[in-house]
């Protein structure tokens, strides 16, 4: 973008919470004019690099919205719900090409300790109206071929799959087919406020004068001080396999095509794509001093390594198999591992971060959260304790990465000796603190 240019709603990030902001700003008719900016390309971050699984869940799981908002969680539940259904719907109403599977997901246990959370999963999942389906090892292993298996649950209502660089493109295009404008390759350096009731945001070679903004900045630095204390970015790695052929492919199993997850405190997420490729990530979740964002650390060879000898472990017949892509991204965490919201610049301004997991369906939720903040409208969102309340903020630099790697450290020796958690991670319990891989 070049010169200036004025406009109701201006929203800061390319992703799918800016993405979804613009487009339901447009559809509810409170902007007229909407403009979004980019640092780099659409989807280029968080957005186009995750597994693509757009989950109903609006507080990273199940288990962690009933550890943090238990009074709300039947409520989070349906509004998840109905938050997923109506991304499906504009999803197919604009003819949106972003290989959409209604897969569901199943959780696997591959270890014994495992089993008790699966099972603490059903009971929530039926506390919340799902339908769900608790599997011993023998009918787990029927569904997906891994010998590594001992139990699983079922939820097929609850996940699409979805190709999430190809879901941005989509909704980009649905922007520009309302009036809406996009600006690739413009960070905004500075948020101030201007006139009595509007923000400027000011870019290398121009500057925007705005009713309202949304900051969408992920993992990023962000405009609002506030914002950065409680946003921690950790660097999640991913491979893929080469396309199967029939034969391979049968002897996974997997049928259903499911997104699949396993139960560790370190856990992996995989799920076949459409070309029938194994998409394979998670484990290894890295932060790099001092919040580090630098496209140097979106290759980490010992990352790629060790999830090929997972994949291998998970399912032997794959030995052999060409890996074709790897690649890393920061998923923007915090201290409750869910999406916080709040408002800047004297309300004309609102943001959203922290979604930790599960962004892809959550996105479209916190897109609503956004408008509503933004314009001031008062809704049953609003009045969540998931909205108005905000994550405890990280320590500073140097006791944040300490306490990121003992962190580590910890889950780890947890998942090698059977659950069994230490007195840090004890504290971090109690505290209602944590990190999630």
């Amino acid at each position: 973008m070049r010169g200036e240019s004025s406009v109701d709603l201006a929203v800061v990030g390319g992703g799918l919470t800016g993405l979804w902001t613009a487009l339901r700003a447009l559809e509810r008719g409170q902007a007229a004019s909407v403009l979004v900016l980019e640092a780099d390309r659409i989807a280029a971050a968080a957005s186009g690099r995750n597994g693509g699984f757009a989950d109903a869940s609006l507080t990273h799981g199940l288990a962690n919205g009933a550890r943090h908002f238990p009074g709300e969680l039947e409520q989070l539940c349906r509004l998840g719900r109905e938050n997923l259904a109506a991304a499906a719907g504009t999803i197919a109403a604009e003819g949106i090409d972003c290989g959409l599977e209604h897969g569901g997901t199943l959780e696997v246990a591959t270890a014994h300790w495992q089993l008790a959370g699966l099972e603490d999963l059903a009971r929530l999942a039926r506390r919340c109206g799902e339908r769900v389906e608790l599997l011993d090892a023998e009918q787990v292993r029927a569904r997906v071929h891994s010998p590594g298996y001992l139990g699983g649950v079922a939820r097929p209502d609850t996940t699409l799959l979805v190709d999430p660089a190809r879901l941005c493109w989509g909704l980009a295009g649905a922007i520009e087919r309302r009036g809406g404008a996009l600006h690739e390759a413009t960070p905004v350096l500075e948020l101030s406020a201007s006139r009595p009731r509007g923000v400027e945001l000011r870019t290398p070679a121009g500057k925007v004068r705005a009713d309202h903004v949304a900051l969408a900045t992920s993992a990023f630095p962000p405009l609002v001080r506030r914002v950065r204390r409680r946003v921690l970015p950790v660097w999640d790695y991913v491979i893929a396999t080469e396309p199967l052929g029939s034969d391979l492919r049968a002897s996974l199993g997997w049928r259903g095509r499911e997104g699949l997850a396993d139960a560790g405190n370190q856990f992996h997420y995989y799920r076949l794509t459409p070309d029938d490729r194994v998409l394979f990530g998670g484990y290894d979740a890295v932060y790099y001093f001092n919040n580090g964002i630098d496209s140097r650390f979106e290759r980490r060879p010992a990352s790629f390594e060790l999830l090929a000898d997972h994949l291998v472990a998970t399912f032997p017949q794959l030995s052999g198999t060409r890996l074709t892509h790897a690649w890393g991204g920061a998923i923007d965490t915090c201290s409750r591992f869910c999406a916080f919201f709040g408002n800047a610049a004297g309300g004309r301004a609102a943001y959203a971060a922290g979604f930790t997991g599960l962004g892809v369906g959550a996105s479209r939720f916190a897109a609503d959260v956004l408008v509503d903040l933004t314009f001031g409208i008062t809704s049953e969102r609003t009045g969540l304790e998931l909205v108005r309340r905000r994550p405890l903020p990280f320590p500073p630099e140097p006791m944040r990465s300490a306490a990121v790697a003992l962190t580590r450290r910890s889950l780890a020796r947890a998942d090698a000796r059977e659950g069994k958690r230490n007195a840090w991670l004890r504290t971090l319990d109690r505290l209602g603190l944590g990190f999630d891989s």
